[in-house]
């Protein structure tokens, strides 16, 4: 049975229009920040944290472990998800989002502070994990907060379009990460190790203290404060997705080959490409051109799916990652640093953001305003976990198991980019379903303009 179409809406008031500004600066800067905290760690984990936290190890060993750690972080994220959505769809998302920025900040600010092996021996890799898994709790609540948050204030026409702004927070964070750390693997080898890297992590305070600014003065999402006079907020959210797991199962697997490409063009392309012979500067250039395209391509793409749909938009995203992932390699073992830019900007920047663009709206469209915090940021961080956390891991392994061959890598990138383009067609087309109604009478599965499900 086809779902029905909303009604346009009616023109936005112009008080409504300054908050949907806000509320989307606010994604967009608070994405960001987060981001910026989560992807410096993955990046001085490729350069650094082997010889620092984990040393007299083989030097495969030691990045092996370094993301372990990484890895750390993913598996705590589903956990985040389903703490912040309780009570972020219980008592409100703007609380939420505050203390997931704090969270994620000063857990930043203290790797910044740690001792190293050298100094309190175990405990230094004990606590580099401790604070990662915080690190992942924190992040794991703020991408499904910050983007329903979004979605819920902009109305139903331009949903894809304004969500992009809180997806534009990853690669405007990559590319303020990207920056940070070029300017300090410019110092001397002995220096960076020294002190140099623990830069970036200090100077995540500052980002705190912009993002927390912006973010307190946005107001509660109207969805929500509908349901919370109503008093129709679910008492377990969490146990309201899982009764019918088939939304959560399917907002998991669209986004995997998303989260399998970002991991391995991002955080582990930094330890493969210098291993073969790559200079730092140049793999954080070839990222930085990246991180430029995607903010240009994902506002495109997610605004492309309101006029066409999500799903034809997610797929063309996935069927380009899954036919580049054997030629991306190729151009990076060219040892050509103009080649590894083109490489990670095809398979980033265009693939992966086309891919990537319209998942926010996609995956808060798929549940109803009581649970939609909880289904859509489980949805989202178990794709995050499987698509991304465990890669950076895997694909160190799998290389040095093969000699140093990149076809693991690709592999890896093909099949993540297969299992994108299988689901989408099992998801229904969200773009025209209204986020009220039946939605907010019932759970999403329930809902069937809003279950985004095939029979």
């Amino acid at each position: 049975m086809p779902h029905p179409i909303a009604s346009p809406p009616a023109p936005p008031s112009p008080e409504r229009a300054r908050q949907l500004r806000r509320v989307a600066l606010s994604g967009l800067l608070g994405t960001a920040v987060e981001f910026y905290d989560f992807l410096v760690y993955g990046t001085v984990a490729a350069l650094v944290f082997g010889e620092l936290f984990f040393p007299g190890a083989d030097p495969a060993v030691g990045t092996i472990a370094a993301f372990g750690t990484f890895a750390a972080g993913y598996v705590a994220r589903p956990l985040g998800g389903i703490l912040f959505g309780h009570f972020g769809d219980r008592l409100g998302r703007k609380s939420m989002l505050l203390l997931t920025m704090g969270l994620m900040g000063g857990a930043s600010f203290l790797v910044g502070l740690l001792p190293t092996y050298d100094t309190i021996g175990v405990w230094a890799p004990v606590l580099l994990i401790a604070l990662r898994v915080v690190q992942g709790i924190a992040i794991g609540g703020e991408w499904g907060g910050a983007t329903l948050m979004v979605v819920e204030h902009a109305g139903e026409r331009r949903r894809g379009l304004w969500s992009s702004f809180t997806q534009m927070g990853a690669p405007l964070g990559s590319l303020l990460s990207t920056a940070v750390v070029a300017l300090v693997v410019a110092l001397p080898k002995d220096e960076f190790a020294a002190w140099g890297w623990r830069v970036p992590f200090l100077l995540s305070v500052v980002l705190l203290g912009v993002g927390l600014f912006v973010r307190l003065k946005v107001v509660e999402s109207p969805l929500f404060a509908e349901v919370k006079k109503d008093r129709a907020e679910s008492r377990l959210p969490i146990l309201d997705v899982l009764r019918r797991p088939r939304p959560l199962v399917l907002a998991c697997c669209v986004g995997i080959g998303a989260f399998t490409a970002q991991s391995l063009l991002t955080s582990y392309l930094i330890a493969y490409a210098t291993g073969i012979g790559y200079a730092r500067p140049q793999v954080l250039t070839a990222l930085t051109v990246s991180a430029c395209v995607a903010l240009v391509v994902l506002p495109c793409a997610s605004a492309l799916s309101d006029r066409i749909g999500r799903r034809p938009v997610v797929l063309a995203g996935a069927l380009a990652s899954a036919a580049l992932a054997f030629p991306v390699l190729a151009l990076v073992d060219s040892k050509s640093p103009g080649l590894l830019i083109l490489a990670v900007v095809l398979g980033h920047g265009i693939a992966q953001s086309t891919m990537y663009g319209p998942l926010g709206a996609l995956l808060t469209e798929m549940f109803g305003t009581k649970v939609r915090y909880t289904g859509a940021s489980l949805g989202y961080q178990g794709a995050t976990l499987i698509g991304a956390g465990f890669s950076p891991m895997i694909a160190g392994s799998l290389v040095a198991g093969n000699g140093g061959s990149s076809t693991p890598v690709a592999l890896l990138l093909l099949g993540g980019a297969a299992i994108t383009a299988v689901t989408v067609l099992f998801v229904r087309e969200t773009s025209r379903s209204s986020l009220i109604d039946a939605a907010d009478t019932t759970t999403a599965s329930d809902a069937p303009h809003t279950q985004e499900i095939s029979a």
